[in-house]
């Protein structure tokens, strides 16, 4: 079986986390897990919050939005 902080380790080499391994993730939350892939989780919240880790899941929704000429304006298309 497959562990958090291997999952953590490969969105962190490759700065990016994708649907799969995210649903992974919050399977593998779900069940017992170590202390260790505990500060590993939170290690990957921290670089996705810093921009370190682009998250597939947010890019797709972030495709759907126009962001209009005037300031702050955000239509979703």
């Amino acid at each position: 079986m497959i562990l958090i902080r291997e999952i953590v380790h490969q969105a962190l080499s490759t700065g990016y986390l994708t649907l799969e391994a995210e649903e992974q993730l919050r399977q593998l939350l779900q069940t017992k897990y170590s202390s260790e892939d505990l500060r590993a989780f939170m290690k990957l919240q921290l670089a996705a919050m810093a921009g370190l880790v682009k998250q597939e899941s947010r890019e797709s929704r972030s495709s759907s939005l126009y962001v209009g000429k005037t300031e702050g304006e955000v239509l979703r298309v």
